[in-house]
């Protein structure tokens, strides 16, 4: 298969082909031996993604301090200990999205947290419901199906670009709202003090489930560990400070957010459970689920189905909108709501416009009905439950351009706003706000 390559996919693949010749992991579709690269750039493996092993940059990390070492009987490692940092960097800013592997993260932990929501998610309707807090939100609790609605449902502008793409990339385009329930956890500790409670509120434990709040904080503590090891590796390689993002993100109102969808019910080819949208968020990381479905689109268009191979996860960079009738709002903030005529995301702002966001869309796939057919036989839940963690910036943070960033030619379309304002004015668009 022949792909067409930029300058800067080709340069970011040869160096990181010519940088290292030690017996590393290397991570293919299938594992293998090879001694050379860390990671292969997705572009040399027929488009899919890397998979970045994280345990050898918390090793060198932890020998360091988290900085690259310059004694000459470290130069090996030092140079080791940028190419990881610039292999994640490099695929969030190319691609919007990685594949990790992280020891601390397991596949007997993930399929204890899904076990637990495939229970949940078979329960009666009237049961989920006890737990929905729609005055918060929905940023707690339960959020029934047809609730949801896809962004790309409603947003005039962004259904103009799904014309223009080319018929083999266009995603699906639902009907209606998204037939998926979810359930929202809050991980992590609240602010003492935030302008904005809603987004910050306590996490609601259903009752019959004893052993909830431990899998939920456990599964949750874990991948927000993981996110924040991937946050520093692309500090690092954006060439910033270590603790850049992750000092952002500190009691950020992150969310563990699986959702469940009935293949019951809902398991007919081309069914879309989440319709083409992007996350409001910093970066997601999804686990791998046992039915899949996700199509994800490349920063140069181009829609490609993940395979999240067995133990791994998936981490993609979300979105932050910016709406141009807004101008003139005072926000619970205080400040005034910036206007506007495009949409940015937290991690694009803090870059200003090296990174943008990953968009995305789930749905009843030909590997899905195999996976349906595949349950049915073993007699197991035909619950589709993704295993979700949004990672946020503090909602009392100010988003802006973050060191060189604040001097590169487009800083000025990113002046400092406050994360929080723009969480509600996007919960507001899809149908999560009162």
């Amino acid at each position: 298969m022949l792909v067409e390559l930029s300058f800067s996919q080709i340069t970011f693949a040869c160096k990181l082909s010519t940088l290292y010749f030690k017996n590393l992991t290397v991570s293919w579709p299938c594992p293998a031996r090879l001694p050379s690269l860390v990671v292969l750039p997705c572009w040399f493996l027929s488009m899919d993604l890397p998979v970045i092993d994280l345990s050898r940059y918390m090793e060198i990390s932890a020998r360091s301090g988290g900085t690259v070492c310059s004694a000459s009987d470290e130069v090996g490692n030092a140079e080791e200990f940028r190419a990881l940092c610039a292999a994640v960097s490099g695929s969030l800013r190319d691609t919007g999205a990685l594949l990790v592997k992280d020891p601390r993260c397991t596949a007997e932990d993930n399929d204890r947290f899904l076990d637990m929501m495939e229970r949940y998610f078979e329960r009666s309707e009237e049961f989920k419901l006890q737990q929905a807090r729609p005055n918060l939100h929905f940023q707690v609790g339960s959020t029934p199906e047809g609730v949801e609605i896809p962004r790309s449902l409603v947003d005039e502008d962004m259904q103009a670009r799904i014309k223009s793409m080319p018929k083999e990339f266009q995603p699906a385009i639902p009907s209606g709202p998204d037939p998926k329930w979810r359930y929202m956890w809050r991980v992590g500790p609240r602010p003492a003090n935030t302008h904005f409670k809603e987004l910050n509120s306590e996490p609601v434990i259903p009752d019959e489930f004893p052993d909830w709040k431990e899998t939920m904080d456990l599964w949750g503590s874990k991948m927000i560990a993981a996110i924040e090891v991937v946050a520093e590796m692309a500090a690092i390689g954006f060439g910033l400070d270590k603790d850049a993002f992750t000092s952002l993100m500190d009691h950020g109102p992150h969310l563990l957010s699986p959702t469940g969808s009935d293949l019951q019910r809902h398991g007919s080819l081309g069914t879309v459970f989440a319709g083409y949208h992007y996350d409001l968020n910093f970066l997601t990381i999804h686990g791998r689920s046992r039915f899949p479905g996700l199509n994800i689109w490349l920063r140069n268009g181009q829609k490609m189905e993940v395979k999240v191979p067995f133990g791994c996860l998936l981490i993609q960079t979300g979105k932050q909108q910016l709406f141009s009738n807004c101008s003139t709002k005072k926000l619970k903030s205080g400040k005034q709501l910036i206007s506007a005529g495009c949409f940015y995301m937290q991690l694009e702002w803090l870059t200003a416009g090296e990174c943008l966001a990953g968009m995305h869309e789930v749905l009843v796939t030909n590997r899905t009905l195999e996976a349906i057919e595949s349950a049915r036989q073993q007699s197991h839940s035909l619950w589709r439950v993704s295993s979700t963690l949004f990672g946020h910036i503090a909602s009392d943070a100010t988003l802006k351009p973050l060191g060189h960033f604040a001097d590169a030619p487009l800083a000025s379309k990113y002046p400092p706003i406050c994360t929080g304002d723009y969480v509600e004015k996007e919960l507001a668009a899809i149908n999560l706000k009162g």
